[in-house]
């Protein structure tokens, strides 16, 4: 069995706005194993970047605050640790690329002057070393003529090879976890594709664990290990890939599954389409936040929250009703 890296429990964060306090983020557990990749799921808005950015301590506070919960990467809680101690993670121990390489990069620096300074700062290389790095780590990521793009600044790049360099990037000081949070949305399918093949090849050559961060489901099966679907600021299941696609438990589950085109002529049906909007997020949900669009409503999810609880070996489910049956859980 793999060592447990990172064991988040029970995180809350809370953004105060001229309209409220939103709550977004609600008591979000998942553990992390060496070499794994967790799929985390979800539509916009969901919690999904906000719980990563949280154990990493980037949400800005104000308006963002904490309120609850410990992240233990490796024992320590990240959560605890002040400025200096989680300055020496973030990069070096845990990495992280954002959804937009354009926005991402500093316009006004060279591609070199950036790669540079983690491996400057995290690993004391001096100038000709990091230089010597950032030319080996762009190779490795597919990058022509490494050398001289070096020279380069971020417009002079295509939204593909932008990517690449902040995988690059991400990947300079080795770190035990990489958390990629919606890494190709911006590029076209093809690239997608590419970008995808890519940290598949890196996470079988340096072994790393992944956390990725997004909204699409074919992605997500040709990358994860295990996944985790989000809605309203909590996890609603987790199951191993395989048994997530093959056997959907939770109702909003089942709804983001059966809105994915079929490719396969036998079978094929109309898409499934979930009606109604996300929950506004002021309050924290004392019931289920999917009962209003939900077409197995009971009663008891309108007065209680369920738990997220065991359904079989690695199948978790926060429900009060079984979709199989339609039956309410005792």
């Amino acid at each position: 069995m793999a060592n447990e890296l990172l064991n988040v429990n029970d995180l809350e964060t809370h953004f105060k706005t001229p309209e409220g306090v939103v709550h977004a983020v609600n008591g979000v557990s998942f553990h992390l194993s060496e070499g794994e990749t967790l799929g985390l799921v979800g539509e916009s808005g969901c919690g999904k970047s906000v719980s990563m950015l949280s154990c990493l301590k980037l949400i800005p506070q104000p308006p963002g605050k904490i309120v609850n919960g410990t992240a233990l990467f490796k024992g320590q809680d990240l959560l605890a640790m002040d400025d200096e101690e989680i300055r020496h993670v973030r990069g070096a121990q845990i990495a992280m690329i954002f959804q937009d390489p354009m926005t991402s990069l500093n316009p006004v620096m060279t591609i070199g002057k950036q790669m540079e300074e983690p491996l400057r700062l995290h690993l004391g290389f001096n100038r000709q070393q990091a230089e010597a790095r950032s030319i080996e780590l762009l190779e490795l990521v597919g990058i022509p003529r490494a050398k001289d793009r070096l020279k380069d600044y971020p417009h002079q790049y295509s939204g593909g090879m932008r990517q690449r360099v902040m995988i690059a990037m991400a990947l300079s000081c080795a770190p035990q976890i990489l958390i990629a949070d919606e890494p190709t949305t911006a590029l076209d399918v093809t690239i997608q594709a590419q970008i995808v093949e890519l940290v598949i090849r890196l996470r079988e050559e340096l072994g790393m664990a992944i956390i990725w961060i997004t909204h699409d489901l074919g992605v997500v099966a040709s990358i994860a290990h295990r996944v985790a679907v989000m809605y309203g600021g909590f996890i609603i299941e987790e199951a191993p890939v395989k048994e997530l696609y093959a056997n959907p438990r939770h109702p909003y589950t089942i709804g983001l599954i059966g809105s994915l085109p079929q490719i396969q002529e036998e079978g094929r049906k109309r898409l499934y389409s979930i009606e109604g909007m996300p929950p506004m997020l002021y309050q924290k949900p004392r019931s289920c936040p999917f009962s209003p669009r939900c077409r197995w409503v009971v009663e008891h999810c309108r007065n209680e929250n369920p738990l997220l609880e065991s359904i079989n070996d690695g199948h978790k489910v926060a429900c009060w009703v079984d979709t199989v049956t339609g039956s309410e859980r005792v």
